[in-house]
């Protein structure tokens, strides 16, 4: 029987991939990339095969989706920031057999959802940059799923989450669930951001002071009170994709009976205004 051995809510900001070139910015985000590896070590020795991605980059306007091609090989500019990510090789293997039955599982539980088996369909960053660097101390197979989800509640993307848990226990496989996003997302204005200030800093204190509370409220174990705001934390402190990877991740974690406590593998940082942080989420 499968099980997911490991969790996590994973920064994938594009200054990390910076970090390790020439310039401004070059071991700035030296921490975020520990953690990336810390995650990736743990998962390993855990015996995790597979990692599933709930990717805040991959924005859908209808139903559910999952990335369940056998092989993705490419290079990647970034659409959003190509300034910031250009020409990044990446080279994964994919596990069509459990994103199929992640699709299968979610829609019998009446959540429409798609599995797609297409070349054509390209990895978003919020998958490929925690692959980059996770891929360094562990290289595993590799899921998709949407969770830039513009017309969707947060109640769907928990009932996504359990049926991520159901499919995998379903498997033979050992399975680290990421949620790739941040915690609040209001990137500074065109006219506000100055690259050698607005790369390091936050666009909102109230935005930071709830960040902090979140991650207090995660490491105590209080997610039942967690659960209770988030909706309200997406909107007002602008969640990334709504923080339906977060939903997704709690859904398949539990919802509000989880009570592990998390631990900070990353702390806090700002990046272009945004919240950011890797957070180990234990499974019970």
């Amino acid at each position: 029987m499968g099980e997911i051995v490991l969790a996590a809510k994973m920064t994938h900001v594009p200054t990390m991939q910076m970090s390790e070139q020439d310039g401004p910015v070059k071991g700035m985000r030296q921490a975020a990339i520990d953690g990336h590896y810390e995650i990736a070590r743990r998962a390993k020795a855990l015996g995790a095969d597979t990692v599933v991605i709930c990717d805040t980059h991959w924005l859908v306007n209808a139903g559910f989706h999952v990335n369940a091609n056998d092989r993705f090989e490419g290079l990647l500019t970034s659409s959003e920031f190509p300034q910031f990510i250009r020409d990044m090789p990446y080279s994964h293997e994919g596990n069509p057999a459990l994103g199929d039955a992640i699709a299968e599982t979610a829609s019998e539980m009446g959540v429409y959802t798609l599995a797609h088996h297409l070349d054509s369909l390209d990895l978003e960053y919020g998958t490929l940059v925690p692959l980059s660097f996770m891929s360094r101390e562990h290289e595993m197979k590799v899921v998709s799923i949407a969770a830039f989800c513009t017309v969707h509640d947060h109640d769907e993307s928990r009932v996504l989450g359990e049926a991520i848990r159901k499919a995998v226990e379903a498997s033979d496989d050992k399975v680290l669930l990421v949620a790739s996003g941040s915690l609040s997302h209001k990137i500074w204005s065109n006219k506000d951001y100055a690259p050698n200030n607005g790369t390091f800093t936050i666009s909102s204190e109230f935005n930071r002071q709830v960040d902090l509370m979140v991650l207090d409220m995660w490491q105590r174990g209080d997610h039942a009170t967690f659960l209770k705001m988030l909706g309200d934390y997406a909107v007002h402190c602008s969640g990334e994709g709504s923080m339906h990877d977060t939903a997704m991740l709690y859904g398949a974690l539990g919802w509000d009976s989880y009570t592990g406590k998390c631990e900070v593998v990353t702390e806090y940082f700002p990046s272009s205004g945004t919240g950011q942080t890797n957070v180990i989420f234990p499974v019970q």
